[in-house]
């Protein structure tokens, strides 16, 4: 049986003066999961989060949030009354409390506040360190504090605003995946805000792109980034080249093969790096231009005689140089209409 719908959104619409931030926006995310909103600045994803928290009401639309309405034509419910975890930003610590008394902040009186802080500081990994104030804490622990004071009231749903953004690029990735970990362990609903792709594919068990206040596909990582909905997801998702061709009988023709169709006419073939294979050969129909090394692997840059170019992601291969002949092959490729 599929879990049920915690967070529903329906034509949601909201405009600050003449400028459209949300535009029939709906949306699904189901018990349990963590959905990612991504897309580029000023797209909205800001404000959804914002409506769906209740710090926005939008113009028209409803939410619902654990099967009962928070928005609708003639309802509203305000934020402290809907289940939801927060979490800025810049965290939002009180400087002059302690992390317990941060982590307690939500709790209600009538519950027996220091054993849930006790069990959710224990769950972020912070036991012992209760007594401190924030800012005798790194960067990476005070965003394990707001995560912690989110679940503390053990919320329905946890909103997290750009969460990992004021970490540097290597604490960034280890505190990621420990949110994930702890958001998973709790069984949390959650829905974050981003506009690194890579972030969103690696967090998420679901990413819904957005374009101009709408959601444009909403997929898992792997599902939208080898089968995105359209030219200009393929574009904002990763690494992608493209060729023209001309789709006939189910087939379209290109230097690096045939590759299968549901299209006809004019279209645009996308390869993603990862499916783009070569091997040396004096007599091959394309060279070596460019090496990008990371280590890990690498991705090399491709032309071929006429001038068109591919990129090829693979392992760290030795001896590698430019103007090396090569033979190309491509795995898989996504064709979309041409325009």
């Amino acid at each position: 049986m599929p879990s049920p719908i915690t967070i529903r959104v329906r034509n949601v619409s909201k405009r600050f003066d003449d400028a459209v931030a949300l535009r029939d926006f709906s949306l699904d995310v189901w018990q349990g999961d963590l959905l990612s909103l991504l897309g580029p600045s000023g797209c909205g994803k800001t404000t959804a989060l914002r409506v769906i928290a209740g710090f926005e009401n939008p113009d028209s639309g409803e939410v619902a949030i654990a099967g009962g309405e928070v928005v609708g034509p003639s309802k509203f419910v305000a934020p402290e009354s809907r289940q939801v975890g927060m979490v800025f930003q810049d965290y939002a610590l009180f400087p002059h409390m302690t992390i317990a008394r941060n982590v307690a902040y939500g709790v209600p009186r009538d519950q027996q506040r220091d054993g849930r802080v006790a069990e959710v500081l224990d769950l972020v990994g912070l036991s012992g360190l209760g007594g401190r104030l924030p800012h005798e804490l790194s960067g990476g622990q005070q965003q394990r504090v707001a995560l912690a004071r989110a679940l503390a009231p053990r919320p329905e749903v946890v909103l997290l605003d750009e969460p990992f953004s004021n970490l540097d690029a290597g604490l960034r990735e280890r505190v990621r995946r420990e949110v994930r970990a702890i958001l998973k362990e709790a069984g949390t609903t959650a829905v974050f805000v981003t506009h690194d792709q890579e972030e969103a594919l690696a967090m998420s068990d679901t990413v819904a792109v957005m374009r101009a206040g709408t959601i444009v596909q909403a997929a898992p990582p792997d599902e939208l980034y080898l089968r995105p909905a359209d030219s200009w997801i393929a574009r904002f998702l990763g690494d992608a080249d493209f060729m023209a061709g001309v789709a006939a009988a189910g087939r379209v023709e290109t230097p690096v093969g045939t590759f299968e169709t549901d299209l006809s006419g004019q279209v645009e073939v996308m390869i993603r790096p990862e499916t783009v294979r070569f091997d040396l050969d004096p007599d091959g129909t394309a060279r070596v231009v460019d090496r990008e090394f990371f280590g890990h692997d690498q991705l090399v840059t491709l032309q071929f005689d006429d001038g068109q170019q591919l990129r090829s992601r693979t392992g760290p291969i030795r001896g590698l140089r430019r103007d090396q002949r090569v033979t190309v092959q491509v795995d898989e490729a996504v064709t979309f209409p041409a325009g």
